[in-house]
């Protein structure tokens, strides 16, 4: 692969040549006087090495944001898991905090493992919005890696803080430097750890970056509460630059109120 072609246009070059040497600095350190040609050597040697890494069995893995989720629900807590898939989150919150927990699920079979847990789940689409629950009926609601899988994020959103005092939010960020490498230079749809899927069976359906969560949040007048990130392996608070270098985020967000 030669140099990327950046047409007439030099401050894309210029765009480029800085993400490479982002990239390259976190094993290659220093890159300031590397030439591109050197820097898409390193990029084709990353390109190979996932391309590796994708092809061996995957670890269970502990989800950082269900610890992060349990440290922030209060003990006692009225909570509504949206998406709440098998019940695992649901069901550790109701043993840990003692929280009275309702989940939401579509797809059948989990909704049943929920049942075999002892998790109360109501079977509905996210998309038609949760007219059974009324205004501040609960004090968080959940959407654990589910906004990216719905329809109509901005209705689930807005019926997220509708019903709850408070909304936690997880996600993966489509903005992530390898997840915008493997698709600039590697030419397909990236598949990395946190996006686990090829382009044909992907739940995903609305990618976005945690600068695009930031906007919405602006727009519907929204407050971010508390924010964390998975970034490098450490989870944080959220750093300017992250929208780059944040695998995964984690929001607790407030809606605006009347009274």
């Amino acid at each position: 692969m030669g140099s990327p072609d950046t047409g007439n246009n030099p401050q894309a070059g210029d765009r480029f040549t800085e993400l490479l040497r982002l990239w390259a600095s976190r094993s290659l350190p220093p890159v300031e006087n590397l030439t591109v040609d050197r820097l898409v050597s390193l990029m084709e040697k990353y390109l190979a090495e996932q391309a590796g890494e994708i092809e061996r069995p995957r670890q269970p893995v502990k989800r950082w944001d269900h610890e992060e989720i349990e440290r922030i629900i209060t003990p006692g807590s009225l909570v509504l898991d949206l998406g709440c898939g098998n019940g695992e989150l649901l069901f550790r919150l109701v043993q840990s905090k003692g929280v009275r927990g309702q989940g939401v699920e579509l797809d059948p079979e989990k909704v049943f493992e929920c049942v075999e847990k002892g998790v109360s789940v109501f079977q509905t689409d996210l998309d038609e919005g949760l007219k059974g629950f009324p205004d501040d009926s609960f004090d968080f609601v959940i959407l654990e890696e589910t906004l990216q899988t719905v329809h109509q994020p901005v209705r689930v959103l807005a019926e997220m803080l509708r019903v709850g005092k408070q909304g936690v939010v997880s996600f993966p960020n489509f903005g992530y430097w390898r997840v915008r490498l493997e698709l600039a230079f590697g030419g397909r749809m990236p598949v990395i750890e946190s996006l686990p899927y090829q382009w044909y069976d992907t739940p995903n359906i609305h990618l976005f970056t945690i600068d695009d969560f930031l906007a919405w949040t602006a727009q519907a007048g929204a407050e971010i509460t508390e924010a964390r990130v998975l970034a490098e392996g450490k989870v944080r608070p959220l750093q300017a630059g992250d929208n780059l270098f944040a695998r995964e985020a984690l929001m607790v967000v407030r809606g605006k109120r009347t009274s």
